[in-house]
């Protein structure tokens, strides 16, 4: 019996969710994906330390500005780390839009254009970047634009049905529902120190959302995420794709149990319905604690780490 990696590789699209190229190299995952967090994690890395420099010395190039050379640094390091994880991975790398810019749609679009053209400047196609963008109203409504000339985006920080719903009807390429983000609100909520796997309410919210999509007939794409224990990623098994940390792989690797299809894209069809307005839309999390909570400190969390990271760069100028 092959392990239960190679299992999962057979029915769902397996992607790293790490910015450490050794680990990448180690599982082969279709694709990648980073955030500030990651990022910042990978800049401590011995093997990275040139691409700072490399960063720097572009983004003293571009401006005499100290505060620009910074954010000029912290986008070239995020695409430099990009570009070399595309040489380990056959399909795409998502790259993320400075957090803090979550509630500007046109700032979020000038960003992801930026991103974007520092790809292309480096010789790499668009269908092998997906931009990331945290699921705000903003944000869903900047991919939408973007997905119309071409860009395809990932749209992170989503614990909501609402969020769901908003992203396939705007046309989005991707989502990228938080499992295990879910389960510590429940966890920390009900004061249940365990969940069943079957139960795990990550697991039930990206379950709906998958059968929901395919009844739906959408074509956006479910990428479950943020994963606390490997039975939650057995759960999912089926589902588009899924993105797993280097020792949540490493688990996989090691068990040869068989492994079961839980989740099928053969649903039955659903009936048409109206679109969710922006009001609706922000009634609907308005109405639900745990999306609220985890959307909000997602983004604040990512931004701290947006701040070390630059912090780190404005050392090197």
């Amino acid at each position: 019996m092959t392990n239960q990696l190679s299992q999962l590789k057979k029915m769902t699209t397996v992607v790293a969710d790490t910015g450490d190229i050794e680990a990448i190299a180690n599982f082969q995952p279709q694709d990648a994906t980073t955030n500030p967090s990651l990022l910042l994690k990978a800049a401590s890395l011995e093997g990275y330390q040139h691409l700072l420099t490399e960063a720097v010395t572009w983004a003293k190039a571009q401006s005499s500005n100290t505060e620009q050379q910074v954010i000029d640094a912290a986008d070239k390091l995020s695409v430099l780390i990009g570009l070399e994880i595309l040489k380990t991975v056959p399909g795409r790398i998502s790259t993320e839009v400075d957090s803090r810019l979550s509630f500007d749609t046109q700032a979020s679009i000038a960003k992801a254009h930026k991103l974007m053209a520092m790809y292309k400047e480096a010789g790499i196609n668009n269908d092998r970047i997906l931009i990331k963008l945290a699921s705000t109203w903003e944000g869903i409504k900047a991919a939408e634009q973007l997905e119309k000339v071409g860009i395809n985006c990932n749209l992170t920080l989503l614990f909501s049905f609402a969020q769901a719903q908003a992203c396939a009807e705007s046309g989005v390429y991707l989502i990228s529902p938080f499992v295990g983000r879910i389960l510590d609100w429940y966890k920390k909520d009900s004061g249940k120190s365990e969940y069943a796997a079957d139960e795990d309410p990550g697991v039930i919210s990206v379950t709906s959302i998958y059968n929901y999509y395919k009844g739906k007939g959408y074509k956006t794409v479910v990428m479950g995420a943020s994963f606390r224990n490997i039975d939650e990623i057995r759960q999912l098994a089926g589902c588009d794709r899924l993105t797993i940390s280097p020792n949540l792989l490493d688990e996989l690797s090691k068990c040869s149990d068989p492994l079961e299809q839980k989740l099928f894209s053969e649903q039955p069809k659903l009936a048409a319905q109206e679109k969710l307005s922006e009001s609706s839309y922000r009634w609907a999390m308005n109405e639900d604690a745990m999306a609220t909570e985890k959307l909000a400190e997602g983004i604040r969390n990512f931004t701290l780490d947006q701040i070390k990271l630059e912090k780190q760069l404005a050392e090197l100028l």
